[in-house]
């Protein structure tokens, strides 16, 4: 009978000095990190930065690009840009990418290369300006035939007649 309480002392010894295992790890979980004093909340999916400026401003999407899970287009895609959505810049990360959040949002989602977004301020003007302009229409040359075998066309710029 004593042994068999032993063996019970000691089995339960052993069990309270166990930890219960750390929970999954999803690329849904939401984690922590601090990159240059600035603390950023994002998926597990997308992995952390290791430079970055703060910014912190209202940007608009000029195109639908990817949102990608680190910033180089070695990473997963995390979702889409929409043309024209509004977007809050967190800050400019390394090789010249910005790590973005949902409008009025903190949470990082992912990054976007530097030409993907505006500023918010400076959109119409940049879709403005980066429309085709119409081209001039070509002024006709003016050419008579002199022969079967050849032709002088006068230059439109400058009216010399020039025989060919």
């Amino acid at each position: 009978m004593k042994l068999r309480n032993l063996l019970a002392l000691l089995i339960v010894a052993s069990v309270v000095g166990c930890k219960a295992p750390p929970p999954k790890m999803t690329d849904d979980t939401l984690v922590t990190s601090e990159v240059n004093g600035v603390t950023l909340t994002h998926r597990y999916a997308v992995s952390a930065p290791t430079e970055f400026t703060p910014v912190n401003a209202s940007y608009r999407a000029l195109y639908p690009g990817y949102i990608m899970s680190k910033p180089d287009f070695g990473g997963k895609v995390i979702s889409q840009l929409e043309s024209g959505g509004t977007y809050t810049v967190l800050g400019q990360v390394e090789h010249n990418w910005l790590a973005v959040a949902e409008q009025d949002k903190d949470q990082l989602i992912g990054y976007v290369p530097l030409r993907a977004l505006v500023k918010s301020e400076l959109y119409a003007q940049t879709l403005k300006s980066d429309r085709p302009r119409p081209k001039r229409a070509a002024k006709k040359s003016t050419c008579v035939s002199i022969d079967s075998a050849s032709k002088a066309c006068q230059n439109a710029n400058s009216g010399t007649w020039i025989i060919d």
